[in-house]
């Protein structure tokens, strides 16, 4: 992989941005040029490959999922966590209340807004400064600050996610202030980022937890499988399934136009390309990790499915 790969995979995926929207729920992520795209990968072995608008800072809004449940199951365990939530795809929308009937009583994962947010009620008590540490720790950037021109546009409009909260509230899911557990999960998603940073991320899960080159272990091996699994299960919404097939790779999206992929035991990808697809997921970044993911290969069962003479060919 190099940089002329990354270019080529920038303008495979180009066409298909005009085909997509930016996230115009949200009157501030409405202002982003949905022409801008940049991709980062950073590699085990030490490279980082860069393209485009590699260093754009957008919001990491659904992206800061991972962080949160990562950070989550560290500080608080496994059977905490999912006693918060399950480990299911929805088949819904992100934001669905449909799924949170009568009969269900936790969400179904803790990627959609429902189970994120009552992951943020495990997460409360450590408050943001804690969490923004977090965040610039995993990404290995000190400069992720909170866009408050993001969250306030995002706490305006929030009518969806409060009555979220409440429902949860109501079922014993949410113990403490709802009010305090949305705001915190709001700003979590304000945070400013950029894919070099996404890419740096994805590093430290594909190398299990620890930076590959100063050996400090941020995340335990138990916390990133469970993580990286619930990515590919669960992490591009009701579009996890067709993404799978199609890419492979481990991935979380986010309204703000990035997505975060992983390529276990090699590198991790940070694409940023704010115009979305219906299910709210970057449309042209869809393309370009599909690219990159045939090209190079990388797709999860890549390994397993192809004939030794195959291989020999390649």
């Amino acid at each position: 992989m190099d940089e002329t790969l990354l270019k080529q995979a920038l303008e495979f995926g180009r066409p298909y941005a005009e085909k997509g929207k930016v996230a115009h729920y949200i009157p501030e992520l409405s202002k982003a040029d949905w022409h801008d795209l940049g991709i980062s990968v950073h590699t085990i072995d030490g490279r980082q490959l860069r393209y485009g608008l590699h260093d754009r800072r957008f919001t990491i809004q659904s992206i800061s999922k991972i962080i949160n449940l990562a950070i989550a199951l560290e500080h608080f365990g496994f059977d905490a966590v999912f006693h918060k939530a399950k480990m299911e795809p929805s088949g819904a929308a992100f934001n669905s209340m449909s799924r949170i009937s009568d009969s269900e009583d936790i969400p179904f994962n803790p990627l959609v807004n429902s189970g994120a947010i009552a992951i943020v009620d495990l997460l409360l008590p450590m408050g943001l400064e804690a969490m923004l540490s977090s965040a610039r720790n995993l990404c290995a950037d000190n400069e992720i600050t909170l866009n408050e021109d993001v969250f306030q546009s995002e706490w305006t409009n929030s009518a969806r996610n409060h009555s979220l909260a409440y429902l949860l509230k109501s079922k014993g899911v949410i113990t403490q202030d709802v009010e305090e557990v949305l705001k915190l999960y709001t700003q979590l998603c304000s945070l400013n980022v950029n894919a070099d940073n996404l890419a740096s991320l994805g590093l430290l899960l594909a190398n299990g937890g620890v930076h590959p080159v100063t050996g400090r272990r941020f995340l335990e091996e138990e916390v990133v499988r469970t993580v990286v699994t619930i990515m590919l299960t669960c992490g591009m919404y009701d579009g996890s399934g067709e993404f799978a097939v199609r890419v492979g790779l481990p991935s979380k999206s986010g309204v703000g136009g990035g997505i975060l992929s992983v390529v276990p035991g090699a590198l991790g990808i940070g694409v940023y390309g704010p115009s979305l697809d219906e299910k709210g997921n970057s449309i042209a970044g869809q393309r370009i990790l599909e690219y990159i993911s045939r090209t190079e290969k990388l797709h999860i069962m890549d390994r397993f499915i192809r004939h030794p003479d195959s291989a020999a060919q390649a």
